[in-house]
């Protein structure tokens, strides 16, 4: 699905014809450009890296002819000064191995450009032009390029190697160039052009990006950025390499021609809606996959430009349709709606709905593209895509239908409001009907309780109640204190289907037989306990099956959480809208790292939300203490400690690109269902009904889950007080 997008409510007018042929008469300069703007005032940043000091494998032949080519089309047609143009190249074969012509600027820039390190770019980029007096700022680059856990792309320097990955943080630049830390009254309009991959950057210890992050002043009103990338986030941008040329920079230099710097800029949106849609026609004709991408989809004027609509001969007959797009009264619904309201825990699952409402694939980005609901509308509504089936359909409009269906048993104010809007937002703009989002996963929970006696007896007290539709108690100890193997015998009673397992079965009509995980709230001293490992009578014969190869089974400890409940229930969130899964969301903790202060280094932000310990002692001894300091609510350990082969992440986590565990791939809020399968792989069953797994080495099964959901925690009274009459 590309992301060709339109703001809110704008319905721009097809560009003219005299703007894509740069033969005809150029229109008159728009109201934006600085009335001195000329060659004299431009200045450029250009870039190609072919070789790194990574591996030779990392080598491209192309970039730094490419952007020779940009410089050449700078310092020939649009006639900037050499002097203006900051000229990094690292070509694999050398410099004498570029074509350089014979023009007196092309001599200057032979003499003075340099190679594309960190150093030189960062020196160039944040020091020299910064200080120089222009009106626009080029910044061209070709080379490989990577997206950081932010989103952020990162183009590798030629000096990048495995332990440092030096790189521009193209991002965090282009913010620090629109703040004051750049003179007021220079550069008004700054332009990134960029021929680079956009695909996930390797979360592996082998390829260390680290931090580029270049912070920044005060934000300058009035300054606007164009960017353009050759391709849309996850895509490779393709490279001809016999002929030594990215794809992306081929079209772009063919669309400037001749131009000047003023035609140029007046011409950039249309020579973009030109290079787009030559790379969509070559799309469909199977010849090619990337699809240039503009990250602000705006002209000059902050008007939406891209791939509105055409005359039909302009749009191929076979392209898919787009989705529609909300008018301002949506808008202005929308800014009431939400109007102070946090991101639901929800969110992320509406998100996801929207785009399968109208027939979109997803994002490869994990989580939300925002903080506010008004930001993830705004993405949804800048996005295009769509099947036949749902032709018009905004996909803000099923994202908010999802949040009116989930917030009815919570908010019904609001969600009868969501729904409204939803129905007058239909009417007014003729919308085709909306399916109704699909409902929770249906999931039944038995939970067992167990508190220390207040007089200090031994054993526990034990209450235990079900959770489904609604949440109903099914039994109590009634005051008496408990072992731990009569707890067990209870359990075993409230789980036969019909009392067979014991006398006094449940009562007829309760759906014990749903029962699909059992949660243990115990307290701290009893986190480590083998409740996984208590036999369950299985079959005729008496057989005998560990609880943790029938039922998810997790521990939870909510009544050590009352000084941290502020962090608990913000990292649980944070998980949440991010659809369990985040390069941030899991922190491996080793031996090393179980200090005194491990507790508040977790504490310190939203993430981590998970803790998976590789530690060889046992987890009392510091891990979980610091792992509910810090508000963490789900954390995996192996029971008793001792040497953790094969390691926690190696058992839980999808492998990444490279073959190795991903911690960013790892899906939190599906865990207790994971390691109910690492449990059953431990014990030889089947995934699936498939082939024998080979056997885990011994201690796989031993995992003890802490599973704290703080939005599902039964406001039950206290097992000390009387029971209800």
């Amino acid at each position: 699905m590309t992301t060709d997008a339109a703001g809110p409510g704008t319905a721009p007018d097809p560009v003219p014809d005299t703007a894509l042929d740069p033969n005809r008469d150029p229109a008159p300069d728009p109201g934006f450009l600085p009335p001195a703007l000329g060659p004299g005032r431009t200045f450029a940043l250009v870039a190609g890296v072919e070789r790194y000091a990574v591996s030779p494998r990392w080598n491209l032949r192309g970039p730094a002819r490419d952007a020779l080519r940009f410089a050449r089309w700078l310092t020939g047609p649009a006639q900037v000064p050499p002097g203006n143009v900051r000229l990094l190249l690292s070509p694999i074969d050398g410099p004498d191995s570029l074509d350089w012509s014979d023009s007196p600027a092309m001599a200057a820039l032979r003499t003075a450009h340099r190679p594309a390190t960190e150093a030189n770019v960062k020196s160039a980029l944040l020091d020299e032009l910064p200080q120089c007096d222009g009106d626009l700022l080029w910044i061209f680059w070709a080379g490989h390029g990577y997206l950081g856990p932010r989103d952020e792309l990162m183009l590798p320097c030629a000096d990048a190697h495995p332990g440092q990955i030096r790189h521009l943080n193209l991002d965090s630049a282009l913010r620090w160039w629109r703040t004051d830390l750049v003179g007021r009254r220079r550069f008004p309009l700054q332009a990134a052009l960029v021929d680079a991959c956009r695909v996930d950057a390797p979360r592996d210890t082998r390829w260390n990006f680290g931090n580029n992050d270049y912070g920044g002043g005060s934000s300058v009103p009035g300054r606007r950025q164009f960017r353009l990338y050759a391709s849309r986030e996850g895509e490779a941008a393709q490279n001809d390499a016999e002929r030594g040329a990215g794809r992306f920079t081929e079209a772009l230099l063919t669309e400037l021609g001749e131009r000047s710097v003023r035609e140029g800029v007046t011409g950039l949106a249309a020579s973009a809606r030109t290079i787009h849609r030559a790379f969509r026609e070559q799309r469909d004709r199977g010849e090619g996959w990337q699809l240039p991408q503009f990250l602000v989809d705006r002209d000059w004027d902050a008007c939406s430009f891209l791939d509105e609509d055409l005359p039909g001969a302009d749009r191929p007959r076979h392209a898919p349709p787009r989705a529609g797009r909300l008018d301002q009264t949506a808008w202005d619904g929308l800014g009431v709606l939400f109007a102070g309201r946090a991101l639901p825990r929800h969110a992320h699952e509406a998100y996801a709905w929207a785009f399968k409402a109208v027939g979109c694939t997803t994002p490869m980005a994990a989580g939300l593209p925002g903080d506010t609901l008004l930001d993830v509308v705004q993405d949804l509504d800048e996005r295009q895509g769509g099947s036949t089936g749902s032709t018009g359909m905004p996909p803000a409009v099923p994202f908010v239908r999802f949040l009116a269906d989930r917030a009815a048993a919570t908010d019904a104010v609001w969600a009868a409001r969501l729904l409204e809007w939803v129905r007058e937002t239909r009417a007014r703009l003729a919308l085709p009907v909306l399916p109704p989002p699909p409902g929770p996963a249906p999931r039944t929970a038995l939970d067992v309780r167990l508190d220390v006696p207040p007089g200090g007896e031994d054993g526990f007290l034990v209450r235990m109640w079900l959770r489904g539709d609604g949440t109903r108690q099914v039994w109590e100890s009634q005051g008496a204190p408990l072992t731990l193997e009569a707890v067990r015998e209870e359990l075993l009673r409230q789980l036969a289907p019909t009392g067979g397992a014991g006398s006094g079965g449940p009562a007829p009509g309760v759906p014990y037989t749903a029962v699909d995980r059992i949660e243990f709230h115990v307290p701290y001293e009893l986190l480590d306990t083998d409740f996984d490992q208590w036999p369950v009578p299985r079959g005729p014969a008496g057989r005998r099956r560990a609880l943790g190869l029938l039922y998810q089974v997790v521990v939870r400890c909510p009544e050590e959480r009352a000084d941290t409940r502020a962090e608990w229930h913000t990292k649980w969130r944070w998980l949440c809208i991010r659809g369990g899964r985040h390069p941030e969301a899991v922190r491996v903790v080793w031996d090393a790292e179980t200090t005194d202060t491990l507790g508040l280094e977790l504490a310190a932000g939203p993430a981590p939300a998970c803790v998976v310990a590789h530690t060889t002692t046992a987890p009392h001894e510091g891990l979980l203490e610091a792992v509910l300091e810090g508000g963490v609510p789900v954390a995996v350990w192996r029971r008793g400690g001792g040497t953790p082969e094969p390691a926690l992440l190696d058992l839980l986590a999808p492998a990444g690109p490279d073959g190795r565990p991903d911690p960013g791939a790892l899906d939190v809020l599906d865990l207790p269902a994971r390691v109910r399968e690492v449990r059953r792989a431990a014990a030889g069953v089947p995934p699936g009904g498939h082939a024998r797994p080979p056997q885990p080495p011994p201690g796989a099964d031993q995992l003890v889950l802490l599973w704290d959901d703080p939005d599902d925690v039964p406001g039950l009274r206290p097992l000390a007080c009387p029971p209800d009459p």
